[in-house]
Protein backbone atom coordinates (compact mmCIF):
# COMPACT_ATOMS: atom_id res chain seq x y z
CA UNK A 1 0.00 0.00 0.00
CA UNK A 2 1.00 3.63 -0.46
CA UNK A 3 2.93 5.07 2.47
CA UNK A 4 1.43 7.92 4.45
CA UNK A 5 2.83 11.30 5.33
CA UNK A 6 5.76 11.57 7.67
CA UNK A 7 5.36 13.13 11.08
CA UNK A 8 6.32 16.75 11.20
CA UNK A 9 5.93 17.20 7.45
CA UNK A 10 3.35 19.93 7.97
CA UNK A 11 6.05 22.09 9.54
CA UNK A 12 7.95 22.49 6.26
CA UNK A 13 7.52 25.59 4.10
CA UNK A 14 7.75 24.70 0.43
CA UNK A 15 7.34 26.26 -2.99
CA UNK A 16 6.79 24.82 -6.42
CA UNK A 17 6.12 25.56 -10.05
CA UNK A 18 3.15 24.42 -12.15
CA UNK A 19 4.10 23.30 -15.66
CA UNK A 20 2.71 20.28 -17.51
CA UNK A 21 5.11 18.14 -19.61
CA UNK A 22 3.32 19.18 -22.82
CA UNK A 23 4.50 22.75 -22.07
CA UNK A 24 8.21 21.98 -22.27
CA UNK A 25 10.03 22.98 -25.45
CA UNK A 26 11.02 20.07 -27.69
CA UNK A 27 11.72 19.56 -31.39
CA UNK A 28 8.66 17.34 -31.96
CA UNK A 29 6.00 20.03 -31.56
CA UNK A 30 4.95 18.96 -28.06
CA UNK A 31 6.78 18.85 -24.75
CA UNK A 32 8.01 15.43 -23.74
CA UNK A 33 9.92 13.54 -21.04
CA UNK A 34 13.34 14.22 -22.52
CA UNK A 35 16.30 16.55 -22.08
CA UNK A 36 14.32 19.82 -22.03
CA UNK A 37 12.29 18.57 -19.05
CA UNK A 38 15.51 17.81 -17.18
CA UNK A 39 17.02 21.16 -18.08
CA UNK A 40 13.94 22.98 -16.81
CA UNK A 41 13.83 21.01 -13.56
CA UNK A 42 17.53 21.60 -13.01
CA UNK A 43 17.05 25.37 -13.44
CA UNK A 44 14.08 25.40 -11.06
CA UNK A 45 16.00 23.35 -8.50
CA UNK A 46 18.83 25.89 -8.57
CA UNK A 47 16.24 28.55 -7.61
CA UNK A 48 15.17 26.53 -4.58
CA UNK A 49 12.02 24.96 -6.04
CA UNK A 50 11.14 21.70 -4.28
CA UNK A 51 7.76 20.92 -5.88
CA UNK A 52 6.79 20.35 -9.52
CA UNK A 53 3.06 20.29 -10.20
CA UNK A 54 1.69 18.67 -13.35
CA UNK A 55 -1.73 17.98 -14.84
CA UNK A 56 -3.07 14.43 -15.38
CA UNK A 57 -0.71 12.27 -17.49
CA UNK A 58 -3.34 10.23 -19.34
CA UNK A 59 -3.73 9.92 -23.13
CA UNK A 60 -5.91 12.79 -24.31
CA UNK A 61 -8.78 12.45 -26.74
CA UNK A 62 -11.39 14.87 -28.08
CA UNK A 63 -10.57 18.42 -27.02
CA UNK A 64 -7.01 17.45 -25.99
CA UNK A 65 -7.87 17.87 -22.33
CA UNK A 66 -5.83 15.89 -19.79
CA UNK A 67 -8.98 15.98 -17.66
CA UNK A 68 -10.85 13.93 -20.29
CA UNK A 69 -8.30 11.20 -20.95
CA UNK A 70 -9.04 7.93 -22.72
CA UNK A 71 -7.70 6.06 -19.69
CA UNK A 72 -7.29 6.89 -16.04
CA UNK A 73 -4.37 4.45 -15.74
CA UNK A 74 -2.46 4.74 -19.05
CA UNK A 75 0.11 7.38 -19.97
CA UNK A 76 -0.01 9.83 -22.87
CA UNK A 77 2.04 8.27 -25.68
CA UNK A 78 2.70 11.69 -27.24
CA UNK A 79 4.87 12.56 -24.20
CA UNK A 80 7.38 9.82 -25.06
CA UNK A 81 10.81 11.20 -25.95
CA UNK A 82 11.75 9.57 -29.25
CA UNK A 83 15.37 10.70 -28.96
CA UNK A 84 16.14 8.52 -25.95
CA UNK A 85 14.48 5.31 -27.13
CA UNK A 86 17.88 3.86 -28.01
CA UNK A 87 18.23 2.87 -24.36
CA UNK A 88 15.05 0.79 -24.60
CA UNK A 89 15.16 -0.34 -28.22
CA UNK A 90 18.87 -0.54 -28.91
CA UNK A 91 20.47 1.51 -31.65
CA UNK A 92 19.72 -1.01 -34.38
CA UNK A 93 17.07 0.17 -36.80
CA UNK A 94 16.10 3.44 -35.14
CA UNK A 95 17.80 5.50 -37.80
CA UNK A 96 18.41 9.21 -38.13
CA UNK A 97 14.70 10.12 -38.08
CA UNK A 98 14.46 9.96 -34.31
CA UNK A 99 17.55 12.06 -33.70
CA UNK A 100 16.96 14.67 -36.40
CA UNK A 101 13.33 15.75 -35.98
CA UNK A 102 11.58 18.66 -37.65
CA UNK A 103 12.85 21.00 -34.96
CA UNK A 104 9.55 22.54 -33.85
CA UNK A 105 10.87 23.72 -30.50
CA UNK A 106 8.61 26.73 -30.01
CA UNK A 107 4.99 27.70 -30.41
CA UNK A 108 1.76 26.18 -29.21
CA UNK A 109 1.01 22.49 -29.56
CA UNK A 110 -0.97 21.63 -32.68
CA UNK A 111 -2.30 18.29 -31.45
CA UNK A 112 -3.65 17.06 -34.79
CA UNK A 113 -0.34 17.87 -36.49
CA UNK A 114 1.70 16.33 -33.67
CA UNK A 115 -0.39 13.16 -33.83
CA UNK A 116 -0.03 13.00 -37.62
CA UNK A 117 3.73 13.45 -37.43
CA UNK A 118 4.80 11.81 -34.18
CA UNK A 119 2.49 8.82 -33.75
CA UNK A 120 3.77 6.98 -36.85
CA UNK A 121 7.32 7.39 -35.54
CA UNK A 122 6.28 6.07 -32.13
CA UNK A 123 4.55 3.08 -33.69
CA UNK A 124 7.57 2.42 -35.89
CA UNK A 125 9.80 2.39 -32.80
CA UNK A 126 7.35 0.06 -31.03
CA UNK A 127 7.38 -2.25 -34.04
CA UNK A 128 11.17 -2.39 -34.00
CA UNK A 129 11.05 -3.22 -30.29
CA UNK A 130 8.60 -6.06 -30.92
CA UNK A 131 10.92 -7.50 -33.57
CA UNK A 132 14.04 -7.20 -31.43
CA UNK A 133 13.21 -6.45 -27.78
CA UNK A 134 16.43 -5.49 -26.01
CA UNK A 135 14.64 -5.26 -22.65
CA UNK A 136 12.57 -8.40 -23.07
CA UNK A 137 12.43 -9.42 -19.41
CA UNK A 138 11.60 -5.89 -18.22
CA UNK A 139 8.87 -5.60 -20.83
CA UNK A 140 7.32 -8.93 -19.93
CA UNK A 141 7.35 -7.99 -16.26
CA UNK A 142 5.70 -4.64 -17.06
CA UNK A 143 2.93 -6.35 -19.05
CA UNK A 144 2.32 -8.93 -16.31
CA UNK A 145 2.23 -6.37 -13.48
CA UNK A 146 -0.12 -4.05 -15.36
CA UNK A 147 -2.30 -6.56 -17.19
CA UNK A 148 -5.31 -5.53 -15.05
CA UNK A 149 -5.57 -2.25 -17.00
CA UNK A 150 -3.08 -2.61 -19.88
CA UNK A 151 -4.86 -5.44 -21.74
CA UNK A 152 -8.15 -3.53 -21.91
CA UNK A 153 -6.45 -0.24 -22.79
CA UNK A 154 -4.39 -1.68 -25.66
CA UNK A 155 -7.45 -3.45 -27.08
CA UNK A 156 -9.53 -0.29 -26.71
CA UNK A 157 -7.01 1.88 -28.58
CA UNK A 158 -6.70 -0.73 -31.32
CA UNK A 159 -10.49 -0.74 -31.66
CA UNK A 160 -10.60 3.06 -31.74
CA UNK A 161 -8.22 3.00 -34.69
CA UNK A 162 -10.10 0.16 -36.39
CA UNK A 163 -13.52 1.83 -36.14
CA UNK A 164 -12.14 5.35 -36.52
CA UNK A 165 -14.18 6.36 -33.47
CA UNK A 166 -13.42 6.53 -29.75
CA UNK A 167 -17.13 6.49 -28.91
CA UNK A 168 -17.29 2.84 -27.90
CA UNK A 169 -21.07 3.07 -27.51
CA UNK A 170 -21.25 3.49 -31.33
CA UNK A 171 -19.34 0.28 -32.07
CA UNK A 172 -20.90 -3.03 -33.12
CA UNK A 173 -23.13 -4.38 -30.36
CA UNK A 174 -21.03 -7.46 -29.58
CA UNK A 175 -17.83 -5.55 -28.87
CA UNK A 176 -19.64 -2.53 -27.44
CA UNK A 177 -21.12 -4.84 -24.84
CA UNK A 178 -17.83 -6.73 -24.37
CA UNK A 179 -19.14 -10.18 -25.31
CA UNK A 180 -16.47 -12.81 -24.58
CA UNK A 181 -16.54 -14.07 -28.15
CA UNK A 182 -16.07 -10.51 -29.45
CA UNK A 183 -13.21 -9.80 -27.06
CA UNK A 184 -11.49 -13.00 -28.17
CA UNK A 185 -12.09 -12.28 -31.86
CA UNK A 186 -10.84 -8.69 -31.82
CA UNK A 187 -7.88 -9.49 -29.59
CA UNK A 188 -6.73 -11.99 -32.22
CA UNK A 189 -7.58 -9.80 -35.21
CA UNK A 190 -5.85 -6.69 -33.84
CA UNK A 191 -2.99 -8.48 -32.08
CA UNK A 192 -0.20 -6.46 -33.72
CA UNK A 193 -1.80 -3.09 -32.95
CA UNK A 194 -2.50 -4.25 -29.39
CA UNK A 195 1.16 -5.19 -29.01
CA UNK A 196 2.22 -1.77 -30.31
CA UNK A 197 0.16 0.04 -27.66
CA UNK A 198 1.51 -2.19 -24.91
CA UNK A 199 5.06 -1.35 -25.99
CA UNK A 200 4.24 2.37 -26.13
CA UNK A 201 2.95 2.19 -22.57
CA UNK A 202 6.18 0.43 -21.58
CA UNK A 203 8.14 3.27 -23.22
CA UNK A 204 6.04 5.90 -21.42
CA UNK A 205 6.27 4.44 -17.94
CA UNK A 206 9.98 3.66 -18.29
CA UNK A 207 10.69 7.28 -19.25
CA UNK A 208 8.31 8.79 -16.71
CA UNK A 209 9.77 6.76 -13.84
CA UNK A 210 13.25 7.82 -14.91
CA UNK A 211 12.23 11.51 -15.01
CA UNK A 212 10.50 11.17 -11.65
CA UNK A 213 13.67 9.76 -10.12
CA UNK A 214 15.65 12.59 -11.71
CA UNK A 215 13.34 15.17 -10.11
CA UNK A 216 13.56 13.45 -6.73
CA UNK A 217 17.36 13.43 -7.06
CA UNK A 218 17.23 17.22 -7.35
CA UNK A 219 15.15 17.39 -4.17
CA UNK A 220 11.94 18.03 -6.12
CA UNK A 221 8.72 16.16 -5.36
CA UNK A 222 6.05 15.79 -8.02
CA UNK A 223 2.44 16.86 -7.44
CA UNK A 224 0.19 14.81 -9.70
CA UNK A 225 -3.50 15.24 -10.44
CA UNK A 226 -6.59 13.01 -10.40
CA UNK A 227 -9.65 14.31 -12.27
CA UNK A 228 -12.75 13.44 -10.32
CA UNK A 229 -14.49 12.23 -13.50
CA UNK A 230 -13.51 10.12 -16.50
CA UNK A 231 -14.36 10.78 -20.14
CA UNK A 232 -17.45 9.18 -21.65
CA UNK A 233 -15.37 7.87 -24.54
CA UNK A 234 -12.77 6.26 -22.30
CA UNK A 235 -11.73 2.68 -21.72
CA UNK A 236 -12.77 3.21 -18.08
CA UNK A 237 -16.39 3.82 -19.06
CA UNK A 238 -16.33 0.94 -21.56
CA UNK A 239 -14.94 -1.64 -19.13
CA UNK A 240 -16.64 -0.46 -15.91
CA UNK A 241 -20.08 0.53 -17.14
CA UNK A 242 -21.78 -0.54 -13.92
CA UNK A 243 -19.82 2.04 -11.93
CA UNK A 244 -21.40 4.91 -13.87
CA UNK A 245 -24.90 6.10 -14.69
CA UNK A 246 -24.81 4.47 -18.11
CA UNK A 247 -27.65 2.31 -19.46
CA UNK A 248 -27.47 -1.12 -21.13
CA UNK A 249 -27.09 0.52 -24.55
CA UNK A 250 -24.01 2.42 -23.44
CA UNK A 251 -25.80 5.77 -23.21
CA UNK A 252 -25.29 8.12 -20.27
CA UNK A 253 -28.40 8.78 -18.22
CA UNK A 254 -26.84 11.79 -16.50
CA UNK A 255 -23.92 14.15 -17.01
CA UNK A 256 -21.51 16.07 -14.79
CA UNK A 257 -21.30 19.83 -14.62
CA UNK A 258 -21.38 22.94 -12.45
CA UNK A 259 -24.40 25.11 -11.58
CA UNK A 260 -24.81 28.66 -12.87
CA UNK A 261 -22.82 31.30 -11.03
CA UNK A 262 -21.67 34.90 -11.42
CA UNK A 263 -19.35 33.89 -14.25
CA UNK A 264 -21.49 31.40 -16.19
CA UNK A 265 -25.20 32.13 -16.47
CA UNK A 266 -25.99 28.66 -17.81
CA UNK A 267 -23.49 26.79 -15.67
CA UNK A 268 -20.79 24.49 -17.03
CA UNK A 269 -21.82 21.34 -18.87
CA UNK A 270 -18.82 19.03 -18.64
CA UNK A 271 -20.60 16.04 -20.16
CA UNK A 272 -18.69 13.34 -18.24
CA UNK A 273 -20.61 10.32 -16.97
CA UNK A 274 -21.36 10.58 -13.26
CA UNK A 275 -20.71 7.78 -10.80
CA UNK A 276 -23.21 5.28 -9.46
CA UNK A 277 -21.82 5.62 -5.94
CA UNK A 278 -23.93 2.83 -4.34
CA UNK A 279 -22.38 0.46 -6.89
CA UNK A 280 -18.87 1.61 -5.88
CA UNK A 281 -19.72 1.03 -2.23
CA UNK A 282 -20.49 -2.64 -2.86
CA UNK A 283 -16.78 -3.49 -3.11
CA UNK A 284 -15.67 -0.72 -0.77
CA UNK A 285 -14.62 1.59 -3.62
CA UNK A 286 -12.03 -0.83 -5.03
CA UNK A 287 -11.76 1.01 -8.37
CA UNK A 288 -11.11 4.34 -6.68
CA UNK A 289 -8.62 2.82 -4.24
CA UNK A 290 -6.72 1.28 -7.14
CA UNK A 291 -6.79 4.59 -8.97
CA UNK A 292 -5.25 6.44 -6.04
CA UNK A 293 -2.66 3.73 -5.46
CA UNK A 294 -1.62 3.82 -9.12
CA UNK A 295 -1.30 7.61 -9.14
CA UNK A 296 0.76 7.69 -5.95
CA UNK A 297 3.10 5.12 -7.47
CA UNK A 298 3.91 7.69 -10.18
CA UNK A 299 4.04 10.92 -8.17
CA UNK A 300 4.74 12.00 -4.60
CA UNK A 301 1.65 14.11 -3.87
CA UNK A 302 -1.82 14.02 -5.44
CA UNK A 303 -4.20 16.90 -6.08
CA UNK A 304 -7.81 15.68 -6.34
CA UNK A 305 -9.69 17.81 -8.84
CA UNK A 306 -13.19 19.07 -7.88
CA UNK A 307 -12.81 17.70 -4.37
CA UNK A 308 -16.14 19.17 -3.26
CA UNK A 309 -17.87 16.69 -5.63
CA UNK A 310 -17.28 13.91 -3.11
CA UNK A 311 -19.70 15.62 -0.73
CA UNK A 312 -22.30 16.45 -3.39
CA UNK A 313 -22.10 17.00 -7.13
CA UNK A 314 -24.12 18.79 -9.80
CA UNK A 315 -25.94 16.23 -11.96
CA UNK A 316 -27.48 17.25 -15.28
CA UNK A 317 -30.05 15.14 -17.18
CA UNK A 318 -28.78 13.39 -20.29
CA UNK A 319 -29.38 15.39 -23.45
CA UNK A 320 -29.50 18.77 -21.70
CA UNK A 321 -28.11 21.69 -23.71
CA UNK A 322 -26.65 23.39 -20.65
CA UNK A 323 -26.17 22.82 -16.93
CA UNK A 324 -28.88 25.20 -15.73
CA UNK A 325 -31.48 22.56 -14.85
CA UNK A 326 -29.26 20.17 -12.92
CA UNK A 327 -29.53 19.17 -9.28
CA UNK A 328 -27.25 18.48 -6.32
CA UNK A 329 -26.79 14.77 -5.61
CA UNK A 330 -25.15 13.31 -2.52
CA UNK A 331 -21.62 11.93 -2.98
CA UNK A 332 -19.78 9.28 -0.94
CA UNK A 333 -18.03 11.72 1.40
CA UNK A 334 -15.84 10.18 4.07
CA UNK A 335 -17.08 6.70 3.27
CA UNK A 336 -14.65 6.85 0.35
CA UNK A 337 -12.15 9.42 1.62
CA UNK A 338 -11.43 7.46 4.80
CA UNK A 339 -9.36 5.12 2.60
CA UNK A 340 -7.04 8.02 1.73
CA UNK A 341 -6.45 9.48 5.19
CA UNK A 342 -2.77 9.99 5.91
CA UNK A 343 -1.81 10.06 2.22
CA UNK A 344 -0.15 13.15 0.77
CA UNK A 345 -3.22 14.66 -0.92
CA UNK A 346 -4.41 18.16 -1.82
CA UNK A 347 -8.17 18.72 -2.07
CA UNK A 348 -9.18 21.22 -4.77
CA UNK A 349 -11.89 22.90 -2.70
CA UNK A 350 -12.72 25.77 -5.05
CA UNK A 351 -16.13 26.76 -6.35
CA UNK A 352 -19.47 26.64 -4.53
CA UNK A 353 -18.69 25.51 -0.98
CA UNK A 354 -21.08 24.66 1.83
CA UNK A 355 -20.63 23.92 5.53
CA UNK A 356 -20.95 20.22 4.65
CA UNK A 357 -18.03 20.49 2.21
CA UNK A 358 -15.96 22.34 4.82
CA UNK A 359 -16.73 19.60 7.36
CA UNK A 360 -15.72 16.87 4.90
CA UNK A 361 -12.46 18.67 4.17
CA UNK A 362 -11.76 19.02 7.89
CA UNK A 363 -12.40 15.33 8.54
CA UNK A 364 -10.20 14.27 5.62
CA UNK A 365 -7.26 16.27 6.94
CA UNK A 366 -6.27 17.29 3.40
CA UNK A 367 -5.03 20.84 2.76
CA UNK A 368 -7.18 22.93 0.42
CA UNK A 369 -6.28 25.54 -2.18
CA UNK A 370 -6.14 29.35 -2.13
CA UNK A 371 -6.14 31.37 -5.37
CA UNK A 372 -4.90 34.93 -4.91
CA UNK A 373 -6.65 36.13 -8.06
CA UNK A 374 -9.93 35.51 -6.21
CA UNK A 375 -8.98 37.96 -3.45
CA UNK A 376 -9.92 41.31 -4.94
CA UNK A 377 -13.69 41.18 -5.11
CA UNK A 378 -15.69 44.42 -4.85
CA UNK A 379 -19.09 42.80 -5.40
CA UNK A 380 -20.08 43.75 -1.86
CA UNK A 381 -19.44 47.37 -2.72
CA UNK A 382 -16.25 47.54 -0.69
CA UNK A 383 -12.90 45.81 -0.31
CA UNK A 384 -13.24 42.91 2.14
CA UNK A 385 -9.99 42.61 4.09
CA UNK A 386 -11.29 39.33 5.55
CA UNK A 387 -11.51 37.65 2.14
CA UNK A 388 -10.25 34.08 2.63
CA UNK A 389 -8.13 34.28 -0.52
CA UNK A 390 -6.05 37.23 0.69
CA UNK A 391 -2.60 35.99 1.75
CA UNK A 392 -2.71 37.51 5.24
CA UNK A 393 -5.80 35.37 5.99
CA UNK A 394 -4.36 31.99 4.95
CA UNK A 395 -4.23 29.16 7.43
CA UNK A 396 -0.90 27.37 7.58
CA UNK A 397 -2.14 24.10 6.10
CA UNK A 398 -3.06 25.12 2.56
CA UNK A 399 -1.61 25.34 -0.94
CA UNK A 400 -1.55 28.89 -2.30
CA UNK A 401 -1.46 29.86 -5.98
CA UNK A 402 -1.48 33.11 -7.93
CA UNK A 403 -3.72 31.19 -10.36
CA UNK A 404 -4.01 27.69 -11.80
CA UNK A 405 -4.22 26.16 -15.27
CA UNK A 406 -7.90 27.17 -15.36
CA UNK A 407 -7.27 30.85 -14.62
CA UNK A 408 -5.94 33.73 -16.62
CA UNK A 409 -2.23 34.35 -16.27
CA UNK A 410 -1.67 36.87 -13.48
CA UNK A 411 -0.53 39.56 -15.92
CA UNK A 412 -3.54 38.91 -18.13
CA UNK A 413 -5.85 38.92 -15.12
CA UNK A 414 -4.56 42.29 -13.92
CA UNK A 415 -4.71 43.83 -17.40
CA UNK A 416 -8.40 42.86 -17.68
CA UNK A 417 -9.48 44.21 -14.28
CA UNK A 418 -11.66 47.32 -14.08
CA UNK A 419 -9.70 50.35 -12.89
CA UNK A 420 -11.28 50.37 -9.41
CA UNK A 421 -10.14 46.77 -8.91
CA UNK A 422 -6.66 47.58 -10.17
CA UNK A 423 -6.43 50.36 -7.62
CA UNK A 424 -7.20 47.94 -4.77
CA UNK A 425 -4.56 45.51 -6.06
CA UNK A 426 -1.92 48.26 -6.25
CA UNK A 427 -2.78 49.48 -2.75
CA UNK A 428 -2.70 45.99 -1.25
CA UNK A 429 0.63 45.15 -2.87
CA UNK A 430 2.04 48.69 -2.60
CA UNK A 431 3.45 48.65 -6.12
CA UNK A 432 2.98 50.05 -9.63
CA UNK A 433 1.35 48.07 -12.44
CA UNK A 434 4.59 46.63 -13.81
CA UNK A 435 5.41 45.03 -10.44
CA UNK A 436 2.03 43.44 -9.72
CA UNK A 437 2.93 39.90 -10.83
CA UNK A 438 6.15 39.73 -8.82
CA UNK A 439 4.58 41.33 -5.77
CA UNK A 440 1.75 38.79 -5.85
CA UNK A 441 4.37 36.05 -5.92
CA UNK A 442 6.18 37.71 -3.03
CA UNK A 443 2.94 38.07 -1.03
CA UNK A 444 2.25 34.35 -1.37
CA UNK A 445 5.83 33.46 -0.43
CA UNK A 446 5.53 35.61 2.71
CA UNK A 447 2.10 34.23 3.64
CA UNK A 448 1.47 31.64 6.40
CA UNK A 449 0.65 29.00 3.74
CA UNK A 450 3.06 26.09 4.11
CA UNK A 451 2.96 25.41 0.36
CA UNK A 452 3.03 27.88 -2.55
CA UNK A 453 2.84 26.91 -6.24
CA UNK A 454 3.37 29.42 -9.05
CA UNK A 455 2.48 28.74 -12.71
CA UNK A 456 5.47 28.98 -15.04
CA UNK A 457 3.64 31.68 -17.03
CA UNK A 458 3.75 34.00 -14.01
CA UNK A 459 7.48 33.56 -13.46
CA UNK A 460 7.88 34.52 -17.12
CA UNK A 461 5.46 37.45 -16.68
CA UNK A 462 3.30 36.44 -19.65
CA UNK A 463 -0.14 37.76 -20.57
CA UNK A 464 -3.21 35.75 -21.57
CA UNK A 465 -1.63 34.71 -24.86
CA UNK A 466 0.04 32.10 -22.63
CA UNK A 467 -3.16 30.93 -20.92
CA UNK A 468 -3.38 27.14 -20.55
CA UNK A 469 -7.14 26.61 -20.39
CA UNK A 470 -10.41 28.48 -20.59
CA UNK A 471 -13.01 26.33 -18.77
CA UNK A 472 -16.22 25.35 -20.57
CA UNK A 473 -14.66 26.22 -23.95
CA UNK A 474 -13.74 23.27 -26.17
CA UNK A 475 -11.05 23.70 -28.77
CA UNK A 476 -9.49 27.12 -29.36
CA UNK A 477 -5.95 26.97 -27.98
CA UNK A 478 -6.70 25.13 -24.76
CA UNK A 479 -4.00 22.88 -23.31
CA UNK A 480 -1.49 23.88 -25.99
CA UNK A 481 0.78 26.46 -24.33
CA UNK A 482 4.54 25.78 -24.42
CA UNK A 483 7.18 27.99 -22.90
CA UNK A 484 9.90 29.58 -24.99
CA UNK A 485 13.22 28.86 -23.21
CA UNK A 486 14.62 32.11 -24.59
CA UNK A 487 12.15 33.99 -22.37
CA UNK A 488 13.36 32.37 -19.14
CA UNK A 489 15.97 34.92 -18.07
CA UNK A 490 18.53 34.42 -15.32
CA UNK A 491 17.16 37.37 -13.31
CA UNK A 492 13.71 35.72 -13.11
CA UNK A 493 14.99 32.58 -11.45
CA UNK A 494 17.39 34.65 -9.34
CA UNK A 495 14.56 36.83 -8.04
CA UNK A 496 12.33 33.82 -7.45
CA UNK A 497 15.17 32.12 -5.59
CA UNK A 498 15.65 35.20 -3.44
CA UNK A 499 12.01 35.01 -2.35
CA UNK A 500 12.48 31.31 -1.55
CA UNK A 501 15.37 32.13 0.80
CA UNK A 502 13.87 35.28 2.33
CA UNK A 503 10.65 33.53 3.33
CA UNK A 504 12.14 30.21 4.45
CA UNK A 505 10.81 27.95 1.71
CA UNK A 506 14.02 26.02 1.23
CA UNK A 507 12.99 22.77 2.96
CA UNK A 508 11.36 19.85 1.13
Amino acid sequence: MVSGMKKGKEEARRCGVLIHPTSFPSPFGIGDLGIEARQTLHALSAAGVTLWQILPLGPTGYGDSPYAARSTFAGNELLIDLRSLDRLCGDKGLGKTYRDPENRCKGRVDYSEVYRYKMPLLKEAAGLFIENPCSKDDYRAFCAENAWWLDDYALYQALVNHFGDSRWFMWDDDIKNRKKTAISKWTKTLSHEIGVYKVLQYFFFSQWNELHRFANGLGIKVIGDIPIYVAGDSVDAWTNRSLFKIDRNGQQTAMAGCPPDAFTELGQLWGNPVYDWPEHAKDDYAWWRKRMEMTLSLVDIVRIDHFRGFESYWEVPAGAENAKNGKWVQGPGMDLLKHFKGMDIIGEDLGFLTPAVAEMKKKSGFPGMKIMQFSFDLSKGYFDSKNAYLPHNYERKCVAYTGTHDNETTRGWFQNLPEEYKDIVRRYLQCPDEEVVWQMIRALMASPADTVVIPMQDILGLDNSARMNMPAVVGSSNWSWRYDPDLLQFWMLSRFGEFVKLYGRTEN
